[in-house]
């Protein structure tokens, strides 16, 4: 896999506001913000670097307001890192591409992985399946 390395500045044109401080600084959207996503077959992609992420045959409702996954596509494509913000001990998920910050997994998802890839919506962009 090609890494992605782009200075700040061409992240910074190349994002949305929201994006850029969800994906490069580490942000997290309000939750809610998402509920529009698509139902039909498709791939969620990273919104950084166009990476494929997340299926939407896995996608499935937490309830917890972000999109939830129980696996990503490849899980070569997906890497974890320690989280240790807000006085808590979190697994990031990140873009293993680009290192875009995605969101968070949880050992509390459905079978057949029982893990939920909690994610924010504005990492992804949708492309549906053809």
């Amino acid at each position: 896999m090609d890494k992605i390395v782009k200075s700040d500045a061409e992240w910074r044109a190349q994002l949305s506001d929201l994006a850029y401080k969800v994906t490069r600084k580490h942000g997290t959207e309000r939750a809610g913000t998402h509920e529009d996503f698509p139902n039909e077959p498709g791939t969620y992609m990273c919104v950084c670097c166009g990476a494929p992420v997340f299926d939407q045959a896995h996608k499935f409702e937490s309830g917890t307001g972000w999109p939830s996954f129980y696996q990503p596509v490849d899980p070569e494509m997906v890497g974890e890192s320690v989280d240790r913000s807000f006085f808590m001990k979190r697994t990031e998920v990140h873009c293993n591409r680009c290192e875009a910050h995605l969101g968070h997994v949880f050992p509390d998802g459905p079978q057949p992985t029982g893990l939920r890839y909690c994610i924010n919506g504005v990492a992804l962009q949708f492309e549906p399946e053809e």
